[in-house]
């Protein structure tokens, strides 16, 4: 995202937030769904294989490619002043547009999982979108304790605006802990209110 200089910077934090509720919700409205059916295995074994399936996730989602994130945070580059940094909502919106089919699919074989295994594959979802909400704090208490927000280059992110850690990224951007308009941790960041 290159245009006179400029390089296009999106937060860390926010895109690896980004998935949480669309995962966490699809999730737990797929499971509330899979109760209604009896399945294969009955609703008994189906919720208990479920909520272990939801433990499980939330840990190897929030644990997963740590170490990654902490060398590209540890030699992170201060921002240039010809970065542009992307406004929370643009990269929100980017990363569900570019997994709709994905979220989509993953919902329908939630679903689909409920006739053998009532609410497990919803519960699953559902550790997947509680796991990257673990994450992103994690990366917030990150941002915090070293006063400095991380960012990514937005030409480096996967085509569908995923992977913040992945092969393609070769280094982390970070600027003051005030700029842009998402909090660490990739929260709405809360405004004093006007008196």
């Amino acid at each position: 995202m290159a245009r006179g200089g400029q390089v296009g910077l999106a937060r860390v934090a926010v895109v690896v937030r980004a998935g949480a509720a669309p995962m966490w919700w699809l999730g737990v409205f797929a499971a509330g769904i899979g109760v209604l059916v009896p399945g294969l295995t009955g609703r008994r074994i189906g919720v208990l294989a479920g909520a272990a399936l939801f433990v499980v996730a939330t840990g190897v989602v929030a644990y997963a490619r740590r170490r990654r994130y902490t060398a590209l945070a540890g030699s992170a580059a201060r921002a240039g002043k010809h970065d542009v940094l992307q406004d929370r909502a643009v990269t929100v919106r980017n990363w569900r547009r570019g997994h709709r089919w994905w979220l989509l699919l993953a919902f329908l074989a939630a679903l689909g999982s409920a006739f053998a295994v009532p609410a497990a594959g919803g519960l699953l979802l559902a550790g997947c979108g509680a796991g990257l909400w673990l994450k992103s704090a994690w990366l917030g208490r990150r941002e915090e304790s070293g006063q400095a927000l991380l960012w990514v280059r937005v030409d480096w992110l996967a085509a569908n605006t995923g992977r913040p850690a992945g092969q393609a990224v070769k280094g982390y951007r970070s600027t003051g802990i005030a700029a842009g308009d998402a909090a660490p941790g990739g929260a709405r960041r809360k405004t004093a209110a006007l008196v």
